[in-house]
């Protein structure tokens, strides 16, 4: 017998207006996350501040999995940025509330309200700074 192979994709694309959006589909856990959170974090090593997290696509995420998504969170916001994630699935959802992690992140169920967010935020004056704080 075989071993399983999860199915995992990853796709980056940047919007139109400045968003870097990171697009993944299938399972995050302990055997596809190293590969997750190797392009996030070169993402933001490159200056990408504005990150979108397309989860629309996913459907399992572990511990392993958030703990990437807290690190990269930790990173963008180190540089000032903001980061936003896609999700709709209610199994995933859920998963962000047990844990009490859809407090911490900003979570939409659409693109395009995600992108508008992490714009919106990037262009946050200093005296304003607080505002979307997790």
């Amino acid at each position: 017998m075989s071993p399983v192979i999860p199915r995992f994709e990853l796709d980056e694309e940047s919007s139109g207006a400045g968003a870097h959006v990171i697009r993944v589909r299938g399972e995050i856990h302990v055997s596809t996350a190293p590969e997750f959170a190797q392009r996030l974090s070169a993402a933001i090593d490159s200056g990408k501040t504005a990150i979108v997290l397309d989860m629309s696509g996913v459907e399992f995420i572990d511990s392993t999995g958030l703990s990437v998504l807290l690190n990269g969170l930790r990173l963008v916001t180190q540089m000032q940025g903001r980061m936003a994630v896609v999700c709709a699935n209610p199994t995933v959802l859920r998963l962000f509330q047990i844990t009490s992690l859809d407090d911490t992140f900003d979570i939409f169920d659409d693109r395009a309200n995600a992108v508008a967010h992490v714009l919106q935020d990037s262009d946050l004056s200093a005296d304003d700074s607080s505002a979307g704080a997790p």
